[in-house]
Order: C-alpha cells, then sequence, then structure tokens
C-alpha cells in the first residue's frame, strides 16, 4: 500500500521546494549535502520534482544553507550535551537523522499539525525526535518544550513566510523561553525577496513569501537586546563553492568579493541569545 498524505494547504505546500533541492544534490556526482533520505522520501511519495524547473545553483544553494544550518546546530550541541533543539518550519525535512544527537538532547521538528502528520507517516521513529503541529504564530506552542535548557534553533526557508511582527514576535518567545542558546536562519536581503517572487523555481511560493526581508544583519540585534550576531555567513564564501561547476564556481568567487554582493544570494545567520 502507498502513503497517503493529508491534503496539504499552500503553505503547507511550499516544503516541497526544499525537500526537492536536497534530493536532488543527493542526485549529482559530487553532492553539497548528500541527505539520500531526501531522495529517499520523494521517490517513495512519488513527487516530481521537476515541476519547480530547478537549475543547478539552486539546489546547491538549499543544499548549502541547510549544510551550514547543520553545522551550527552541531556545534552546539558538542558544546551542551544535555540541550534542545529545535527545527521550525521542519517539514519533510531529515536533519535530526542528519545530526544524530546524543541521548540526552531532544529535538522538536515545529510545522503545521498536517505536516507533522506526514512526518509521522513517511519518517522513521527516533530515540529524542518529537514532532510539535502548530502554526508558529500561536503564542503557546512552546508549552510543549521543556525551560529550563539550553537550546539551539533552525529555520530553513520559513522567515520568508512570516510577517515582520510574527517574525519578531516568534524571536522574543523562543528567547524568552531558554536560559540560553543560538539561533541561525537563513536571511534573506530585500532583492532576494524580490527575486525570489520572480524566479521560475521559486514561482510556486512566490504569493505567499510575506517578510519584505532585511539587509543588515544586525537588524535583529534590535529585536530583543538579548540577541548577539554570531556571524554572517556568506555562502558565496564557504568551501562548498569549490565543488561547483566550473562557471558558477567562478561566477560565485566573482561576487565573494564583495559582502555587499554576496548578500544579494543566499545567507545564513547565525545569533546567540
Amino acid at each position: 500500500m502507498g502513503i497517503t498524505l493529508p491534503e496539504f494547504t499552500p503553505m503547507e505546500n511550499s516544503l516541497w521546494l526544499t525537500l526537492c533541492g536536497k534530493a536532488l544534490d543527493s542526485r549529482l556526482e559530487d553532492p553539497i549535502l548528500a541527505d539520500t533520505m531526501a531522495d529517499e522520501i520523494v521517490r517513495k511519495l512519488g513527487y516530481d520534482c521537476d515541476r519547480f524547473h530547478m537549475s543547478t545553483n539552486p539546489i546547491l544553494l538549499i543544499a548549502q544553507r541547510a549544510k551550514k544550518l547543520d553545522e551550527v546546530a552541531a556545534g552546539f550541541i558538542a558544546r551542551n550535551p544535555g540541550a534542545i533543539g529545535l527545527d521550525l518550519g521542519a517539514g519533510l525535512d531529515s536533519r535530526v537523522f542528519r545530526l544524530d544527537p546524543p541521548p540526552g538532547v531532544d529535538w522538536y521538528d515545529v510545522d503545521f499539525p498536517d505536516v507533522i502528520t506526514a512526518r509521522q507517516r513517511v519518517l522513521p521513529e527516533r530515540p529524542g525526535a518529537h514532532g510539535i503541529g502548530t502554526d508558529l504564530t500561536d503564542p503557546h506552542w512552546l508549552d510543549a518544550v521543556p525551560t529550563g535548557r539550553p537550546a539551539v534553533i533552525v529555520a530553513d526557508g520559513l522567515l520568508a513566510f512570516l510577517t515582520p511582527d510574527d517574525m519578531i514576535a516568534l524571536m522574543n518567545r523562543l528567547i524568552d523561553h531558554f536560559p540560553h542558546g543560538e539561533i541561525a536562519f537563513n536571511g534573506y536581503s530585500r532583492f532576494a525577496i524580490w527575486a525570489a517572487k520572480r524566479y521560475r523555481g521559486t514561482q510556486s511560493v512566490a504569493d505567499l513569501l510575506k517578510s519584505p526581508g532585511f539587509d543588515d544583519p544586525r537588524e535583529p540585534e534590535s529585536w530583543n537586546p538579548r540577541i548577539k550576531l554570531v556571524r554572517e555567513i556568506l555562502l558565496t564564501r564557504e568551501p562548498e563553492v569549490a565543488q561547483f561547476p566550473t562557471a558558477l564556481r567562478l561566477f560565485t568567487q566573482l561576487a565573494s568579493l564583495s559582502a555587499w554582493w554576496s548578500r544579494h544570494g543566499t545567507t545564513v545567520l547565525h545569533y546567540r541569545f
């Protein structure tokens, strides 16, 4: 028998874009993320990733930003073996399996209820892994997460779908809930949001984007006095660029010479609180 998923809303369907990017990366001769579980999921469900018409560039960038978020989470867990981990807007991503956190770490995948139901049908169970089905703008969903422990929080693609007010309120609730921790998410400049609304490969989510983007990586420091920027990760300057096809690699290396230009593409922002 096949796997039957709930009927997703357009917002919930946005999970396929990043999942397909990771799946298509895993099929490359020299993958960035090498998430074979993503490919297994799309094949098992019979999902046609060709509908997004993604070129090599967005596939590699989706994989690269996921890898950077994994690195932030893995580093924090290594320093805090009793930590809480949260993946906001987790979709069908297999991050907890890629990280393979040790016993003592509780990992929470958070997304809409139907998406969490789908995760339970598609992904294997894992000790220490939990699902929370909720709308992230609900102020009460954190009641299900223990407090008093350090936390690492990642969000891949999520913040573009939140209004500035909802994004700031979410960040403040997270910071108030934990004694200390780190937050990492992929940043969107104003140009990046503009481009995402027009690029063929992201047309499926263009009407769902609510964030105007922001250009200064220190802007979130104004949202809460506890937020401090650790690092702005410009993907144009990360070592994975060496794996890009020749033309894309040369273009990316040229873009890396300018922080201003690099911010026009994909970045990952890493904060502590």
